[in-house]
């Protein structure tokens, strides 16, 4: 599996287009924005879209998730029902942020922790991690150990839990029981920023490495 990671938006969100090599099949994870910068990803690595993913439903993560996906002509999976409240407020948050109109939508496909989606030959574990939001998921990729974790863990820091519904006592679980079990040799893609891996952040996150009390 090759992954690129596209910033998009004036968050500068990572959006990431995961190509099964064997199929040259994709899925575009958390489209905020940019759609042409996406696109040209697209096109440039020789990809066929098979689906649009989301981890949660805030503006900069899938404003641009129905138009990706109606370009395509493929199913949106993600996030947990539980953002529906979020993905129906994307008119409003687009206007709040100066982000283009963006329209509410139903996810073709909602998630569940212990769930699992698929594109090419690939396979993606599913994992509910709410704190940031209350029906974030995780993307996890056991063979190639590759994660993509939207807003639930930065390099050296974790998502914010200000927002309503959010909760950092759920966030930081989520963290420690879901995503450490997972081993310390797994990269993650986060919503914003570098890429990490477990390992280091549990020997350096001021918020979450071991040994740091909750």
């Amino acid at each position: 599996m090759k992954v690129f990671v596209i910033p998009v938006t004036p968050f500068q969100q990572n959006c990431s287009l995961a190509i099964c090599e064997a199929t040259q099949r994709a899925a575009i994870v958390d489209p905020g924005g940019d759609l042409e910068l996406i696109q040209r990803a697209v096109a440039e690595n020789g990809a066929t879209v098979e689906k649009i993913l989301l981890t949660h439903g805030h503006v900069d993560h899938c404003a641009g998730a129905k138009t990706l996906a109606t370009h395509y002509g493929v199913p949106i999976e993600g996030p947990h029902r539980d953002e529906k409240f979020w993905i129906d407020q994307l008119p409003d948050q687009s206007v709040r942020f100066g982000f283009p109109a963006a329209q509410a939508f139903e996810p073709d496909r909602w998630l569940d922790g212990g769930e699992s989606v698929q594109f090419g030959e690939e396979t993606l574990d599913v994992y509910h991690c709410p704190g940031h939001t209350p029906g974030h998921v995780v993307f996890v990729s056991a063979r190639h150990r590759v994660a993509f974790v939207g807003d639930v863990l930065f390099a050296g820091s974790i998502g914010r839990t200000d927002f309503p519904r959010g909760n950092h006592a759920d966030l930081i679980r989520a963290i420690r029981t879901q995503l450490w079990p997972l081993g310390d040799d797994i990269t993650f893609v986060p919503g914003h920023g570098p890429t990490s891996t477990f390992g280091e952040e549990r020997r350096t996150n001021p918020y979450v490495a071991d040994g740091v009390s909750a």
